[in-house]
């Protein structure tokens, strides 16, 4: 076998029968390769995970489209063991084909338990290691190290100094790779087990991004004014510079393994430059990337061409993972950023970089076609798209034992927009943190769509009858929490927040019965649709919302009240200019500006031929009869050459949002 997707693939052979069941308790059907092979092949498929949502959705579009004799074929993956297929539905159970599939027929020589931990972006690399290498049967202990090495490059048994560590820990951190805190704990327990590194705070550097981050940055400066000879001592270091977290003073920054890593550190804004009394001998050198200049503008004229560079160098393929498309936008943000921060016209900004934009644009969108429908239905934990995390949220409050948990979502604030809002509030809230990551928003990225998703936890196709409006939020919200076991009194809903905190908030905030608490914040939104400045000037205006003090209130507030909280946005925003409006009259359901929606495929046709470089958008998770017509790449249905900041759209700007949980600082 070329690949383990093989011997699951190969089961399926189009016009055998038109329902195939399928037990997966291991969900490989939901891994990316093998849901783009599934639909390769001609199939569809639902996930049985709520029976109502499962036969809405097959009786909807499967069984009225076989009973009018239309051919298609259908795959249902039942997360549970073979023999437990009876808990389908009686009608499925006679009339479908059975198939089972399990990680241990996969991988039979390593530890199922270990195994199926893992991410299943990982089962390539593992798979290829176990036919390269035979390992035998192994048990657990032996499965985890044969993965820590063969899938993570990590051999404890050769790390015995600093450089050694910090090479491993910048690699993991810096791809952001997701490893299983079964494995963690095995790598910590052998790095113990050496000896060499007992006092470093292992458990913190090796499972938390943020805190290994914030390590490398509170050390960036001892290792700066070490070079100045400045006769730093240790007790001298932890009294000067109030380093928060335990572990050596002093880090091989210089060290060639490590060296290599720092300039895409400080370029991509995972470290902050640092003000040195006497750099001027320092940034002359490869060290001058992490000092800070005498200007905003000139450290980011400084950036600029590296982060470009590195830009262009890791644009994502067509056949990526989604994970790359998540980490490459937070790369994109920070363009973006640094763009808006130039001392030279934006205008003449944007066009050195139109060629990159396009790149991208043509990239991300032929991935979207290719891989989009493939993310509706991969696993909520961790989440990847914002109709996920509902029941990301339900699964944190048991697995934390956490009683209140607060979603906050930002109308319309994108990726680069809370790059600004967080250098904002870090300078001002400075008892929070935030933890970063990346969802996709729903595809048209029109508010009545994304946001609904977001609060329902479904997709589209199952509020047909609000696609068009957010009034029924409130009911939906309360309706997912009531099936999870949560009455209406324990459930909040607020929106049209983001001017100041009213007492009603704040009393809904503090009562003590509410235990979920879903908040819109519209502020971003509402200066998105009568922003005439572009791109530029929503940093402004964001900056200047950010800088007043609600959204820092309501934040510190549901700290306070013992909320975990998370922050997401519905949809990002871009700047575009017109291509010309289409000459439709009443036809459109909904005349956007990035995109038009259609009651049926053939009017929708019609439009396209006068506007042949838009794109008809037909994905998995629709409604019927909702028909989009996206306007091309950085460009909107309106006026020839008119400027505007818009939503709707299929950008990397639009279409991948911020993810952001919030905390207190450790004292």
């Amino acid at each position: 076998m070329s690949s383990w997707r093989d011997q699951i693939l190969n089961e399926f052979t189009p016009h055998v029968a038109r329902l195939t069941i399928v037990a997966d308790p291991d969900g490989v059907l939901l891994e990316e390769g093998i849901l783009e092979g599934i639909r390769e092949k001609g199939f569809e498929l639902i996930p049985f995970d709520d029976h109502i949502a499962f036969r809405y959705a097959y009786e909807s579009k499967f069984r009225s489209r076989w009973d009018r004799g239309e051919q298609t074929e259908l795959v249902v993956a039942l997360r549970t063991d073979a023999g437990n297929l009876a808990a389908l539905p009686y009608d499925l159970v006679v009339a479908g084909r059975k198939l089972a599939f399990h990680l241990g027929d996969i991988f039979p020589n390593l530890s199922y338990p270990v195994v199926s931990a893992l991410d299943r972006g990982h089962l390539d690399t593992l798979y290829d290691a176990q036919l390269r290498y035979a390992p035998g049967q192994l048990g657990d202990n032996a499965t985890k190290e044969f993965i820590l090495r063969h899938v993570f490059e990590i051999a404890p048994e050769l790390i015995k100094q600093p450089s050694d560590l910090l090479r491993v820990l910048l690699r993991r951190h810096y791809r952001g790779e997701r490893v299983p805190k079964n494995l963690d704990d095995r790598f910590i327990q052998l790095l113990l087990q050496s000896g060499y590194f007992e006092d470093w705070p292992l458990d913190e550097l090796v499972k938390d991004r943020e805190r290994f981050f914030a390590f490398l940055q509170e050390r960036w400066l001892i290792f700066l004014e070490k070079q100045e000879n400045a006769g730093l001592t240790a007790r001298d270091g932890v009294e000067q510079y109030g380093l928060t977290i335990k572990g050596p003073l002093d880090l091989p920054f210089d060290h060639d393994d490590i060296r290599v890593y720092v300039d895409n550190l400080f370029v991509e804004g995972l470290l902050q430059p640092v003000a040195v009394a006497t750099h001027e001998g320092l940034s002359e050198t490869w060290m001058g990337i992490g000092i800070r200049g005498k200007s905003q503008q000139q450290d980011a004229k400084n950036r600029l061409p590296k982060l470009l560079e590195t830009i262009r160098q890791s644009v994502p393929a067509s056949d990526a993972k989604h994970m790359e498309w998540l980490q490459f936008a937070r790369k994109w943000a920070e363009l973006i950023h640094l763009l808006c921060q130039q001392p030279s016209s934006v205008e003449k900004a944007q066009e050195d970089t139109g060629d990159l934009k396009s790149l991208v644009d043509t990239a991300f969108t032929d991935w979207l076609t290719k891989r989009y429908a493939g993310l509706i239905n991969l696993p909520p934990v961790p989440p990847v798209m914002l109709h996920h995390l509902p029941r990301f949220l339900a699964r944190e409050m048991c697995d934390n034992d956490c009683s209140r948990i607060a979603f906050v979502v930002i109308d319309g604030l994108a990726m680069d927009q809370w790059l600004i809002v967080r250098d904002v509030l870090q300078s001002r809230q400075t008892g929070l943190r935030f933890r970063e990551t990346a969802v996709f928003a729903w595809a048209p990225s029109l508010t009545s769509v994304s946001r609904q998703a977001a609060f329902s936890g479904k997709p589209p196709i199952f509020f047909p009858n609000s696609i068009q409006t957010t009034d029924k939020e409130s009911d939906l919200w309360t309706q997912f929490w009531a099936d999870n076991g949560l009455g209406s009194s324990e459930v909040v809903y607020v929106k049209g927040l983001g001017d100041a905190m009213s007492d009603t908030l704040l009393a809904d905030i503090a009562r003590p019965k509410v235990r979920v608490a879903g908040m819109v914040v519209d502020k971003v939104d509402r200066i998105m649709h009568g922003m005439e400045m572009g791109t530029a000037g929503m940093h402004n205006q964001v900056r200047q919302w950010a800088m007043a003090p609600f959204l820092g209130d309501l934040l510190e507030a549901l700290c306070d009240n013992g909320f975990l909280v998370y922050l997401t946005s519905d949809h990002g925003n871009i700047e575009a200019r017109g291509c010309g409006r289409p000459s439709e009259g009443c036809v459109a359901d909904v005349r956007g500006e990035r995109v038009r929606i259609y009651p049926d495929a053939t009017l929708r046709s019609n439009v396209k031929a006068h506007f042949p470089a838009a794109l008809e958008w037909d994905i998995t998770g629709l409604p019927e009869n909702y028909f989009p017509l996206m306007a091309p790449p950085r460009q909107a249905f309106i006026r020839k050459d008119e400027k505007t900041v818009c939503h709707g759209g299929l950008s990397v700007e639009e279409l991948i949002v911020p993810l952001v949980k919030v905390e207190r600082k450790r004292k």
